[in-house]
């Protein structure tokens, strides 16, 4: 499995933002998906998860509300929506995919993988 984040940028904020994931070599809709991301100098956290087919989501507590996270099996695409961006939320993300259905609910990325390169986000105040 490969990962490639992509969509991120500067921006300032308040301002919106839609990072994407591109999902190849295996079969996209068997696997949950992750967003994760890592600030300077701090370690990489949970951002959101989705299920196989879109229909459950989690969110980190602290996100819930200015972020969303859906997917396209049809593009082997997920991707998050990040509005009125603050300056914290600057960090490079990742996506990762879930290694096994019965973790669904975690929020360790021990039980993520397949992490890629990320995608960095810069939020100006």
């Amino acid at each position: 499995v490969q990962l490639q984040a992509s969509g991120g940028g500067l921006v300032q904020a308040g301002d919106s933002l839609r990072l994407s994931c591109a999902f190849s070599g295996g079969t996209f809709a068997n696997y949950a998906m992750g967003w994760f991301r890592q600030s300077p100098g701090k370690e990489r956290e949970f951002v959101a998860a989705i299920s196989w087919n879109g229909g459950s989501t989690y969110y980190a507590d602290s996100l819930k509300g200015r972020f969303t996270i859906s997917r396209s099996n049809a593009k082997n695409t997920v991707y998050l929506q990040m509005n009125s961006l603050k300056p914290e939320d600057t960090a490079v993300y990742y996506c990762a995919a879930l290694m096994f259905p019965q973790n669904w609910g975690s929020r360790s990325e021990a039980d993520f993988y397949s992490w890629g390169q990320g995608t960095l986000v810069t939020v100006s105040s």
